[in-house]
């Protein structure tokens, strides 16, 4: 009997277990990060640190940025027309992004048949003789009836991507200089074209030529609604 005991403990001892199985350790909630995808470079913001409109609209520039550029070349340049602003303010925005600062600030004016003073009324359509929303890039420059001008193709159907066919370009005039301003309490309009002071106006184009992002902006619930750009 005895004998039969210490065979059965010696078999006993020589058994492997398995080992019990452990239940999951649940994370805390605070090891899961999340990181904004899209955020705007602190020092853009801080270019205008108490614009209200300006800020909006650098949030949905960059978002449009962000998606664009993974789509087609961009150079490091933001342009930005805040059309909330009345045709008498600055409302002309070129961004260094690399440099994360302002490069120029200028007046700008908008299509005759969006408004008088305030643009309020947008379209895509020839002949419209109105300024467009959204997303365009800007291509090739070219010398016309304004002198020096700057191509813009839209990158947005059924928003603005008649531009070219539209001949909506950068150009500068006389009725988009400040003494204008001084005489008539706005800017003059264009047929459509974002149209720059003629100060600074050759240097401007030249930073901003071939690749750069313009976004133009108002709180228009219709192109919010129709752009695949805003998120």
């Amino acid at each position: 009997m005895t004998l039969w005991i210490g065979v059965w403990l010696l078999m006993f001892s020589d058994m492997v277990l398995p080992e019990p199985v452990k239940a999951p350790v649940a994370l805390p909630e605070t090891a899961v990060i999340s990181t904004p995808v899209n955020t705007i470079p602190k020092g853009l913001l801080e270019q205008a640190p108490e614009d209200i409109s300006l800020n909006k609209a650098l949030e949905h520039a960059w978002s449009g940025y962000s998606s664009i550029r993974n789509q087609r070349p961009l150079s490091e340049i933001l342009v930005i027309i805040d059309f909330t602003k009345p045709s008498d303010e600055k409302r002309f925005y070129v961004f260094d992004l690399k440099q994360e600062r302002l490069l120029y600030h200028t007046l700008v004016a908008h299509g005759r048949n969006s408004g008088l003073k305030h643009a309020t009324k947008f379209s895509n359509q020839p002949n419209s003789h109105c300024s467009s929303l959204g997303f365009l890039v800007t291509a090739e420059t070219y010398y016309g009836k304004h002198g020096l001008s700057l191509k813009l193709d839209g990158l947005e159907k059924n928003i603005n991507h008649h531009a070219r066919d539209r001949a909506v370009v950068i150009h500068s005039a006389s009725y988009a200089n400040q003494d204008f301003v001084d005489r008539h309490g706005r800017l003059g309009r264009s047929y459509g074209c974002p149209t720059l002071p003629e100060k600074d106006y050759s240097e401007i184009v030249n930073t901003i030529k071939e690749g750069a992002l313009i976004f133009s902006y108002y709180p228009d619930k219709q192109y919010f609604n129709s752009s695949d750009l805003m998120f």
